[in-house]
């Protein structure tokens, strides 16, 4: 019984669904079902009801190409429109004209994204079924186009809605994608379907990370973990800024190497005509913090009937050149409208230019380069997303797109289920209030300007500092609070006032050489509740100026771009924006005109409040194993960086003391062997060194200080004569050593030193202290030769109990 619950519910449905739609078919068809020993052909032909013109599911490839290049991965998604869903589905791909009974039948291979939402059928390992039966309305995986000859592909799926199989042999749930020909193998595949849509639209594209540490342990880079700054565009199907099976341009190689979006920004600006807006986001150092420490970097941006595809990038780092990214997103739609919203999770893929394997392999360039990729668990032992079992790569970031405004009269045919702009306009009603009781605040700040002087949407900021929190172990809630906003004059609260969409981006200069003007528009997207007129304006017009001087010494440049995010998050800051040199000066002489503007921008008024701060760490170990050493503590700052630079300490430092390190005998070098003590015959010499510092603390004690060695003179030779005359030098000899130790005495005399003190108290009462004690000299020489006559001092550890 468990084994049959774990099994996909379009397996167990298809089980239940066979047996009754083969009433439906003719004997011959139940006849080769019966003998085929298949399960994958068994599936094809359990096909349910389906209804005519029935388009509530879609199965598509990213980009809607016509045609496949061998080898190439492309991303295929089945998806149904709201309010449809789907609980179990299966996908496959056969070679035109085959019916699946045999495994040559079949073309290409999946690869599984999302392990929580796809696996492979087990009784079909190349069809690709649900993980667990529920509700869902997307799901997506990689498809590898098979080898070349192949010929064409049938993508089919099958749609599981509680107990009725939906398959289609052609309409929305079949692709056909045919190989590419060799005549037009250098030909990038593009989507072909011009757009119907009225108007134009703006859209906000907004970045969440999922990178981190937690979710993909292998290696990880904790210091240098990274996303680069989001490029990407707004342009039409002649134009595409990367794709898989492609090759990186030079722009997306140094995206992908080095995390640098300058040179994709110059590539995407040269195609002025193709490009409508220029998409860019900051970088986020590191790649992933909270959402409430960190908002999810977004830039928006607009379409219109001739550039409704959106593509962007943004480097993995440090990474030899991974990245991720949407191609050619199409955000126009089949009914002549406008998404509303699209949600893409991510994986990394590979741009060809760098071999490397790990997160920091050195610069390996690809010589030659190589066709963009998606990455998979199977490239390397050492890749950061192996898997030796062939598992999906665990997703990297999501990307969520999401219309914010339409401009102009709309023609599609399928009506909106909600104003979406509207609602995004509207302010959130605020919940009741749960700051802890434990959290001690002042009172919020006056709400700040709004940062939009226009009826364009803004928003302003209040602040409240904490002045306590009583139980470290109960977070406090946020001290900044947001509120979308309008210029003057424009509040919805206000019955008679009109709310109004963003202003469209400005129309070309009606001239291109000299000055001409150019206009904007935007539209009234909900008219006064007390039903009187508007009176805003709707339109704007403003001269502009290409190319001041109209003459052969002067250069041809596009109109402005858009101007840029302000630099500042709060208070003044700087704006720029873009042109580019189209044409240089007939003449042969310098383009004088300026291709970069910079002009001053106002953001809310700037709050100085205290840091947030986490509560100190426990002190460290001390940095030495005995004697005097350092040890430190740290703390974090909780606050938002937007907030403000915080001046407070984060580390301290503090001396420690340990016991006494054992401190071993220290000698002098050797001295000289002596003379022999013996003027004939066998006898001894001596050597001997000096100690220069005593063992203290337990150190090694001293060695031997005197060493004596065996020595022979001549042999002494025999009579009375001789034993006198022997004697008597003998005698002279003690009378010289005597004369000289006097002489020594009164000009060394002996060093005398007084016994030694009591040990003094201990410098601390726990944690290791230090006692001293000293032994003085009685009476020290006057002679300045004689320096080795010194005062003594031991020290000791004490009380090295804890505090």
């Amino acid at each position: 019984m468990g084994a049959h619950l774990l099994q996909p519910l379009a397996l167990r449905l298809l089980a239940l669904t066979f047996p009754l739609v083969a009433k439906g078919f003719p004997d011959e068809t139940l006849e080769k079902a019966a003998k085929s020993e298949g399960y994958c052909s068994r599936i094809l032909r359990a096909q349910g009801t389906r209804r005519e013109g029935y388009n509530e599911f879609s199965l598509r490839v990213e980009g809607d190409p016509e045609f496949y290049k061998p080898g190439n991965s492309y991303r295929v998604t089945l998806s149904a429109a709201t309010p449809a869903y789907f609980r179990g589905f299966t996908l496959i791909a056969l070679k035109e004209g085959k019916e699946g009974d045999k495994e040559e039948d079949h073309a290409g291979s999946f690869q599984i994204i999302d392990e929580e939402e796809t696996q492979f059928m087990s009784n079909c390992p190349v069809a690709v079924t649900e993980s667990t039966p529920r509700r869902r309305t997307r799901i997506q995986v990689f498809w590898t186009a098979p080898p070349s000859g192949t010929g064409c592909v049938i993508l089919k799926a099958s749609i599981v809605q509680k107990r009725i199989i939906y398959f289609q042999d052609e309409g929305s749930l079949t692709k056909k994608i045919c190989e590419q020909d060799s005549a037009s193998e250098g030909v990038t595949d593009k989507p072909i379907l011009d757009c119907c849509a009225c108007g134009t639209a703006k859209y906000r594209l907004t970045f969440y990370g999922n990178w981190s540490e937690k979710t993909h342990p292998k290696d990880f880079p904790r210091r240098t973990n990274h996303w680069s700054a989001i490029i990407g565009s707004s342009h039409s199907k002649n134009y595409i800024l990367w794709e898989y099976g492609g090759y990186a341009s030079e722009g997306v190689k140094q995206v992908a190497e080095l995390g640098s979006p300058v040179k994709m920004e110059e590539e995407i600006r040269q195609q002025s005509d193709e490009v409508l807006t220029v998409i860019k986001a900051k970088a986020q150092w590191p790649a992933w913090q909270p959402l409430n420490v960190r908002a999810a970097p977004s830039a928006e941006f607009s379409v219109d009937r001739h550039r409704h595809l959106m593509s962007f990038l943004t480097m993995l780092g440090p990474s030899p050149d991974w990245n991720v990214g949407l191609s050619a997103e199409d955000l126009c739609t089949k009914d002549c409208g406008w998404v509303q919203k699209v949600v893409q999770d991510l994986i990394p893929w590979d741009a060809g230019t760098d071999s490397g394997v790990t997160y920091e392999s050195p610069n390996k360039p690809t010589v030659p380069q190589e066709k963009i990729r998606p990455l998979t668990s199977l490239d390397h032992p050492q890749s950061p997303f192996y898997d030796p079992e062939g598992g999906s790569i665990k997703l990297v970031a999501r990307v969520v797109i999401e219309r914010i405004a339409r401009k102009g009269e709309q023609c599609n045919i399928v009506p909106d289920n909600i104003d979406d702009i509207v609602a995004d306009l509207a302010p959130e009603e605020k919940e009741e209030d749960d700051t802890p009781e434990t959290c001690i605040y002042s009172n919020w700040s006056p709400w700040s300007a709004c940062s939009s002087s226009t009826c364009e949407k803004g928003k302003r900021m209040r602040q409240r500092m904490l002045k306590a929190q009583l139980d470290l172990s109960v977070p406090c809630p946020d001290t900044q609070d947001f509120q979308p906003c309008m210029g003057p004059g424009c509040s919805d609260e206000d019955g008679s006032t009109c709310m109004m969409s963003d202003w469209i981006t400005w129309s070309p200069c009606s001239v291109s050489c000299g000055m001409g003007t150019r206009s904007r528009e935007r539209y009234v997207k909900q008219f006064p509740e007390d039903g009187s007129m508007c009176k805003v304006p709707t339109e704007e017009t403003e001269k502009c100026v290409v190319n001041e001087e109209c003459s052969p010494s002067s250069c041809l440049v596009t109109e402005w771009g858009e101007w840029d995010e302000c630099s500042a998050s709060c208070g003044t800051g700087m704006k720029r924006r873009h042109r580019m040199i189209k044409m240089t000066p007939a003449d042969g002489s310098m383009c004088k005109a300026e291709t970069t503007e910079a002009e001053k921008c106002m953001m809310p008024e700037c709050h100085t409040i205290p840091c947030l701060l986490s509560p100190w760490s426990e002190w460290s170990d001390c940095s030495v194993t005995c004697g005097k050493g350092m040890r430190t503590r740290q703390r974090m700052l909780k606050s938002a960086a937007e907030l403000g630079d915080c001046n407070e300490e984060l580390e301290q430092a503090e001396k420690c003391m340990l016991p006494e390190c054992p401190i071993d005998c220290e000698l002098t070098e050797w001295s000289q062997w002596s003379e022999c003590n013996t003027s004939c015959g066998k006898g001894h010499m001596i050597r001997t060194r000096m100690i220069k510092i005593e063992p203290q603390f337990g150190g090694a004690a001293c060695p031997e200080t005197v060493q004596r060695a065996k020595c022979r003179v001549r042999k002494c030779l025999r009579g009375a004569g001789m034993e006198k005359r022997r004697w008597k030098e003998a005698r002279e000899k003690r009378r010289s050593e005597q004369a000289k130790k006097n002489l020594d005495s009164e000009q060394y005399p002996v060093c005398r030193l007084k016994p030694w003190t009591a040990w003094t108290e201990c410098s601390t009462l726990c944690g290791g202290g230090i006692q001293e004690r000293y032994m003085l000299v009685k009476k020290r020489s006057k002679s300045t030769q004689f320096s080795s006559c010194k005062d003594k001092k031991e020290l000791r550890a004490c009380n090295v109990h804890p505090c």
